[in-house]
């Protein structure tokens, strides 16, 4: 099963918008519709697309009509399987389009919301301008460009460079990029432009941006919709930034006991918003709970009492007692402008339900005045449920390397969202497609415990497919939340994901095993060749804590990539720091997707080092010329022993056994350094049964309910689960 290659698309982009079991359901519809001399037209299409449920059920046919009639202008064209995908992707945005968004409204940041639309809402264009000037006014580089004006397409051009959206990034979560990485002169090249560019959009998987549809020409031409789906995302995260207990442990006033408390660390922020703003309605005398950030605060009436309630200096009874919801919404902005809580939403924006800006709205509330109390004693308790800081990071960095991939649902807290196995599954069917049995699964929510017994199973048994090491390891391991053997299930996970990245470059590997001792000794080949003497013994060799080795690696792989006049000899943990995080930047800009922090580096964490190596060869290898790079390492690999020793799956539960994190030395021993360093000299050159083998049925998506099959029936799916 794990060897299934499932629907393959030559466009990775178009690929990335579908999941398999999608894949194969509109290939199905797309092989039934051909005529009988084996062709498809556009006028095949129509009625299609009329019987799928999620175009059908919207858009009439004569909408659909219409619209294809905007891409085709004679209806005897004849498409082709990615020519169908792209119109079912234009017919189902637009769908999305007539619905105002709704349908994707609770799905925290999900990209689907704002970058699938042509069309973008001027109020939230005004809204994200006015934070750019706010927050990047006095910016020593675009202050000169600022303020910008929202009624013109200045917010796009400024962009067209790359420099606006990094300093954004920064923004929202500072020290994500190192601004000495940033190309910021006065004129850039095309090739700088990209490098800006492509810096961004991995800067912003790593913050937890959903970026699979965006790509860096999308950025280059700044096509508005994509830039202000990106910018709506980023803002989002920085608002909901300290929306849980670590930031603001004050928050457990909205709980009444410690079970509550486990709760809570699992809401995703926008639902904590929710309950934090129902928490103080209540407390007020509103009685109707607010679900929603549009339909439920369009009369204002919900504004009104959670203003009074939090700032009653500021009170005016005439806002309740007014019935025109229009001017209820002006004067809730007038209230809020006491507060200095004004740049996000108009009253027009308050009437309409913008999703969106009434969100932002919300959060900027919170930011300013969230008026809770600290209970020392829930405090106490919910400072006793944090992590180490080792847990911590490595939690980060596989919720966001999960949420990177734009699976159907977005991963908030690693650990409690994994429990129920859904997420598992659907970063599964990403990474090996085909391996999943959706009819073999529950989609949440889940009431019946044995439910996700079941989910967590068959990840399971798919791991050991996979041939990870999972001995005694069983789902209910999962379900209970068991912290060190989720992790270590994810990392052989993500180490999976890598290696098949590797494997695929065929004209490389030629079909070869890939190990990390082919990996470390790439690495080590690749800095000597360019002339450097850095070299590292294992990936939990100490002397990599200073960041020379990486910075002489990159600098073999594209010579002008590093700047040395910029880097320190990282002798003090501080300039440690400087270096790693230039390291990070320096990675993101090629085109490594990396999700380590610096003090990874700083630390040698082994895991993230071998993952940080991986990347930049895999960057390397996809060049032009290094067709040749690994065919004597992979010839020497039977010759010698490993130049260190596998971090496999095996040494990875063992030791989650005992202890989750590799120990690590904190005193690491100073690299010899290199000569270009501070010369600012350029750089040289418990398992369920299988179904019965013969039995065929097709899976559903996971967006559909689960139903157990009819024996010996088959059943076609579609992506709406017709």
């Amino acid at each position: 099963m794990s060897g299934y290659v499932g629907v393959i698309v030559s466009d990775p982009w178009l690929q990335s918008q579908f999941t398999q079991v999608e894949l194969r359901g509109l290939k199905s519809k797309f092989l039934s519709a051909r005529n009988q001399s084996g062709q498809l037209t556009v006028e095949d299409l129509l009625p299609v697309m009329v019987k799928l449920k999620d175009l059908g059920e919207i858009l009439t046919g004569v909408e659909i009509r219409a619209i294809l009639g905007e891409s085709y202008s004679n209806m005897n064209d004849e498409l082709d399987f990615e020519s169908f995908l792209r119109v079912y992707l234009n017919l189902r945005a637009r769908a999305t389009a007539k619905l105002g968004g709704k349908r994707h409204s609770s799905s925290f940041l999900k990209a689907t919301t704002t970058t699938l639309l042509h069309t973008i809402s001027e109020s939230e264009k005004a809204s994200y301008v006015a934070h750019i000037n706010n927050y990047l006014g006095e910016d020593p580089f675009l202050k000169k460009y600022l303020p910008l004006d929202p009624a013109t397409n200045d917010l796009f051009d400024l962009a067209k460079d790359g420099v606006l959206l990094c300093k954004l990034i920064n923004v929202a979560v500072p020290g994500t990029i190192d601004e000495r990485a940033i190309n910021t002169k006065q004129i850039l090249n095309p090739w700088e432009r990209n490098e800006n560019h492509t810096l961004c959009l991995n800067s912003a998987k790593a913050i937890g941006c959903t970026v699979v549809n965006i790509g860096t020409q999308d950025l280059v031409e700044g096509r508005h919709h994509l830039v202000v789906g990106l910018i709506s995302q980023i803002i989002k995260i920085q608002l909901l930034a300290d929306l849980n207990l670590k930031k603001t442990p004050e928050l457990v006033e909205l709980v009444d006991d410690s079970k509550e408390v486990e709760e809570l660390i699992g809401l995703a922020p926008e639902k904590l918003l929710l309950k934090w703003m129902n928490f103080h309605l209540k407390k007020a005398g509103y009685e109707k709970p607010v679900t929603n950030f549009s339909s439920d605060l369009k009369d204002g009436e919900a504004y009104a009492y959670l203003l009074n309630a939090l700032a009653p200096e500021h009170c005016n009874t005439s806002t309740l007692d007014t019935k025109d919801p229009n001017e209820r919404a002006k004067m809730i902005v007038e209230h809020a402008e006491k507060l200095d809580c004004k740049q996000y939403v108009t009253p027009k924006d308050i009437v309409e339900g913008s999703t969106n800006l009434n969100l932002a709205f919300v959060a900027q509330i919170f930011h300013h005045r969230n008026g809770l109390s600290a209970d020392s004693n829930k405090m106490s308790f919910a400072e006793m449920m944090t992590d180490d800081a080792q847990t911590s990071r490595e939690e980060r960095c596989f919720r966001l390397w999960i949420n990177s991939h734009g699976i159907g649902t977005y991963c908030n807290n690693l650990f409690e969202d994994v429990r129920n196995g859904w997420v598992l599954l659907e970063i599964l069917d990403k990474i090996s497609p085909g391996s999943v049995h959706w009819k073999q699964a529950s989609k949440p929510p889940i009431k019946m415990p044995f439910r996700k017994v079941e989910n967590c199973n068959q990840i399971i048994r798919i791991g050991k497919q996979l041939n990870f090491s999972l001995v005694n390891v069983a789902g209910n391991d999962f379900v209970q939340g068991n912290k060190k053997l989720i992790l270590a299930f994810l990392w052989q996970l993500m180490r999976f994901s890598m290696i098949q990245l590797l494997k695929n470059l065929r004209s490389h590997s030629q079909g070869k095993e890939i190990t990390d001792a082919v990996i470390l000794n790439w690495a080590n080949n690749k800095v000597k060749r360019a002339g450097r003497t850095s070299q590292m013994e294992s990936f939990k060799d100490k002397n990599l804590s200073n960041g020379i080795f990486f910075l002489e690696l990159l600098s073999a792989v594209e010579p002008r990539v590093v700047n040395w006049s910029l880097i320190t000899k990282g002798e003090s943990d501080e300039d440690k720091k400087l270096n790693a995080t230039y390291i990070i930047s320096v990675a993101r800009k090629l085109g490594c997707s990396l999700f380590l922090l610096p003090e990874d580096i700083m630390e040698v964490n082994q895991k993230m080092i071998l993952t940080l190596t991986a990347s930049i060869m895999y960057w390397s290898l996809q060049q032009p010329g290094s067709e040749l790079e690994l065919e004597s390492i992979l010839n020497e690999e039977n010759k010698t022993p490993d130049a260190s020793p596998e971090l496999d799956g095996e040494g990875e539960m063992a030791l989650a056994a005992e202890e989750s994190n590799l120990t690590i030395d904190d005193a690491a021993s100073d690299a010899a350094l290199s000569p270009h360093v501070g010369s600012g000299e350029p750089a040289p050159q418990d398992e369920k049964e299988e179904p019965t083998p013969g039995d065929k049925e097709e899976e559903p998506t996971p967006g559909d309910e689960k139903e157990e099959p009819t024996p010996g029936a088959e059943k076609e799916e579609t992506p709406d689960g017709e």
